[in-house]
């Protein structure tokens, strides 16, 4: 016996030291995420381009199935012990954070689009505003992912069938659907107006369909997710080449016999009185009822404006870099696509390639580019000129300006002037040169679009679901909690003369055989008392990865039966037990159910503190910092007198106060601080009072000094509150584990030695 329990303690042990090098190795893993957050802010990496993944913090627990997911590096991280946003530059949408969260609290949105004048104003089914039956789908909405585009196309089309349906076109001359643009939505649209017997056709103004994904170079794995071509079905694979998709897309135009028009630039449409379009092209007029704009976001390229860019050695994309071999190239860009042309260039036999790039240091690169270019630049194969710009092309050199030096010629870092390396110099530079390649982005056809009728108007797009914060249920669930102390407080006075007997004499009393552990009353009890601790365990598995998607309700439904179950459960065991502590596993399993739920009431408090906004996420720094803002602004309002000496005790109070590092000196410093400003403001009314200040101005100064400390606190103290509430869910966490041990030993030494229904 000695020699098991001499193990069980050894067990416990190694547990307990195992659980405390973890929580090390998450704690230092924070605070390398937080750092690289940082680093992030710093380059500009941290904002998307387009899409990005919105974590709604109220829902996220923290499980890392999202940064486990996402193909690229960097974009997401856990942050104590929750998700946060990294790099979301790195973002291309392929929404598979969404996919595998289990509570379903990422979802990829554009973000603030209160300011962005560069997305069209469309409504939910992809219309534009003001304008019915023009239709936008696929990149030019903001959403470059391959399967969003087929999506939008698909939506487009079922709507337009459906309206079609409804109202037959009465003229066979005009068209039920003309889709402008054949990449992935363009396809999928004509596919669907296909497969619905729509009367359509599509024109395209490149040679062959497939958009700006035919414009990849060779062999480019695009990335996708599996999706529904109509007509054709699944595509299950994550990922395709280039001239697999493309040659996909082409065997469906021949095999369902699509009405396209290849080499058809869109020149412009109006709008008639009798709801048809008439679209103008390089081949004439098209008329159609209703008309779908797929032309993407790039347009044009975008020209340098420098003598030469006409020679032609100058390109604008890299479709074989196979073809290159023995070349003296530069690359002009410092995006995905300059970074691949480079590498791609730099592996052909012979070539030595120069990459020229406007700013200091590469900020909005796939995580997996920005390894490889690095490397490339270590090993010599790139030699990267940062803060350059092309000033001249001739036929056999490239002049550039280099920004931050005087004078000099440019050499790299570590390197004689060949080779590889980083080249930091100089005012200008030229170099021998036998191809340049500009990556610097496209024209956007938005005068195009404005001309036919879209707005790009931040106003007229529908306004943002905001989910308002109903609450955490934490209410139900403590009025709930009050009526069974009512209940249990009743049943304890009713039988107040066997309750208030010690321990001993109880088995003299007349109700003794009822309500002892092991009556029929008292073993309900207890059963009840499991029952709801099985039911308070069951939340993991709604946060399960496998598990969680498919159970009903919602992560919020699920936490309040957390909150109810246990409360209940507690209740239940100390009825149970006769309202004694005693010394076994009962009572000791009895006396972790109350610090269990002690320390969940204690959590909730804890999570008041946390930064939160309206549609119950965490705040960030910058939305803190613009409250703070606003906060300085009432202030003003109450410049002088009373309301300055308020401020000045904020202040102080926020000054003087220290959380420490440690969870109990952050637990002391917040109650202390607390109750500081408590004690500050009970001293100020009674002065006010007598300075003769009306008492609505001192409650509005009082007021208005709790939000300004919270908010201070807050801001000073940031991630030191955020880390109280980490350490406090870590603890709740072991000491649920220890209470479900001392329930289990409970149990089954009851039913193995106790004398369960019979006398005692």
């Amino acid at each position: 016996m000695d020699s098991l329990a001499f193990a069980v303690a050894v067990l416990l042990l190694a547990l307990v030291i195992a659980a405390l090098l973890r929580r090390r190795h998450e704690l230092r893993s924070y605070r390398d995420n937080l750092a690289e957050r940082t680093v992030a802010r710093e380059r500009g990496s941290h904002r998307a381009r387009l899409q990005h993944p919105k974590i709604d913090l109220r829902n996220c627990i923290g499980c890392g199935a999202c940064v486990r997911a996402c193909p690229e590096d960097g974009v997401l991280a856990l942050s104590f012990g929750q998700a946060v946003v990294v790099h979301g530059a790195r973002c291309v949408g392929h929404g598979l954070c969404a996919a595998a969260c289990p509570t379903e609290a990422i979802a990829l949105t554009l973000g603030d689009l209160k300011e962005r004048r560069d997305l069209p104003a469309i409504d939910e089914g992809l219309e534009a505003v003001g304008e019915p039956g023009l239709f936008l789908a696929g990149e030019i909405t903001g959403f470059a992912l391959v399967r969003t585009a087929v999506q939008h196309g698909v939506t487009v089309a079922r709507e337009v069938a459906r309206r079609c349906a409804e109202e037959p076109t009465p003229d066979p001359e005009v068209l039920d659907l003309l889709v402008v643009g054949l990449g992935p939505a363009g396809l999928s649209c004509l596919l669907g107006a296909r497969e619905a017997d729509l009367h359509c056709m599509g024109i395209d103004q490149a040679e062959e369909v497939g958009g700006t994904v035919a414009a990849y170079p060779r062999r480019k794995l695009v990335m996708t997710q599996p999706m529904d071509l109509p007509l054709h079905g699944r595509l299950k694979r994550l990922e395709y080449q280039k001239e697999e998709l493309v040659g996909i897309w082409q065997g469906l135009v021949k095999k369902h016999r699509l009405p396209v028009q290849p080499a058809t630039t869109f020149e412009g449409l109006e709008h008639h009185g009798d709801g048809t379009f008439t679209v103008t092209t390089s081949r004439g007029t098209l008329r159609a009822r209703n008309v779908c704009l797929a032309l993407g976001r790039r347009g044009s390229p975008r020209k340098l404006g420098v003598p030469g860019e006409n020679l032609p050695k100058v390109a604008y994309s890299l479709l074989d870099a196979e073809s290159y071999r023995g070349r003296r190239i530069l690359v002009v860009g410092g995006g995905d696509s300059a970074i691949e042309a480079a590498l791609a260039l730099a592996e052909q036999e012979g070539n030595e390639v120069t990459l020229s790039y406007r700013q200091a240091a590469f900020s909005r690169l796939k995580a997996r580019n920005e390894s490889r270019i690095e490397d490339a630049v270590a090993q010599g194969h790139v030699r990267v000129l940062y803060r350059s710009t092309v000033r001249e092309i001739t036929a056999a050199t490239v002049q550039l300006a280099c920004k931050g030096h005087t004078g000099g010629a440019a050499v790299a870092d570590g390197d004689d002037g060949g080779g590889g390396g980083v080249a930091t110099a100089v005012d200008t530079l030229e170099i021998e040169n036998d191809e340049v390649f500009v990556f610097a982005g496209g024209v956007p056809p938005f005068p195009l679009l404005e001309a036919a009728g879209v707005s790009f108007d931040p106003e007229l797009r529908p306004a943002e679901r905001v989910e308002t914060d109903s609450g955490s249920g934490l209410l139900a669930a403590l009025i709930g909690t009050v009526v069974g102390l009512l209940g249990l407080w009743l049943a304890r006075e009713l039988f107040a003369d066997y309750y208030d007997l010690p321990a001993g004499m109880r088995a003299s009393s007349e109700w003794h055989a009822w309500l002892r552990p092991q009556s029929f009353v008292g073993l309900t009890t207890g059963l009840a008392a499991a029952f709801l601790l099985v039911a308070n365990l069951a939340y993991l598995l709604r946060r399960s990865l496998r598990l969680g998607r498919r159970l009903p309700g919602t992560l919020k439904t699920w936490m309040n039966v957390h909150v109810a179950t246990g409360l209940a459960a507690c209740l239940f065991a100390a009825f149970h037990s006769g309202f004694q502590m005693r010394n076994g596993a009962g009572g000791h399993a009895l006396l972790a159910m109350i610090i269990v739920v002690a320390a969940g009431i204690v959590g909730r408090w804890f999570y008041a503190f946390v930064p939160r906004v309206q549609n119950g996420r965490q705040q960030n720094l910058e939305e803190l910092q613009t409250q703070v803002a606003a906060i300085a602004g009432e202030w003003d309002e109450h410049g002088r007198g009373f309301g300055a000496r308020v401020r000045q005790l904020v202040d102080r109070l926020v000054d003087s106060m220290q959380l420490g590092s440690g969870f109990f000196a952050r637990v002391f410093g917040l109650l202390s601080s607390q109750m500081r400003l408590r004690r500050e403001l009970r001293r100020l009314r009674v002065v006010g009072r007598a300075e003769g200040i009306p008492e609505s101005e001192i409650a509005n100064l009082t007021t208005l000094a709790q939000r300004s400390h919270r908010l201070a606190l807050q801001l000073v103290h940031f991630e030191d509150v955020r880390g109280l509430l980490s350490t406090w869910r870590w603890i709740h966490r072991w000491l649920a584990i220890l209470l479900t041990l001392l329930t289990v030993v409970h149990v089954v030494t009851a039913f193995r030695y106790g004398n369960i229904g019979g006398p005692r």
